[in-house]
């Protein structure tokens, strides 16, 4: 016996069938959404003003975190100690905290 499976997308304003689907983001969040051609169009057009003044990010982009200056200049200035301390340490990448403990103590004296 065979058996066939039928998938109909439905318009998730209206009922109806869906003729696609609609991915947007907003926040952090992303949504998706299936819609008739008439709805798709209508929530193109009300996105438009947006989407016209809007910068394009690439998909890695949004989920890197931004470090503050204040960070990287704290990063250099360990760095630097380091170096001139005699502290082996690479140029670029995590900073070890057994380094970063030594330089705040020397800090402190």
């Amino acid at each position: 016996m065979a058996s066939k499976t039928t998938i109909i997308f439905e318009d998730d304003l209206e009922g109806g069938q869906a003729e696609e689907t609609v991915r947007f983001g907003l926040g952090t969040a992303e949504y998706e959404i299936d819609l008739n051609t008439q709805n798709a169009d209508w929530f193109r057009s009300l996105m438009a003003p947006f989407v016209d003044h809007a910068r394009k990010i690439g998909r890695n982009q949004s989920a890197r975190p931004v470090r503050p200056v204040a960070d990287r200049r704290h990063s250099a200035e360990v760095r630097a100690w380091a170096r001139d301390h005699g502290v082996t340490i690479n140029e670029r990448g995590r900073i070890p905290a057994t380094v970063t403990e030594q330089y705040e103590t020397a800090r402190r004296r």
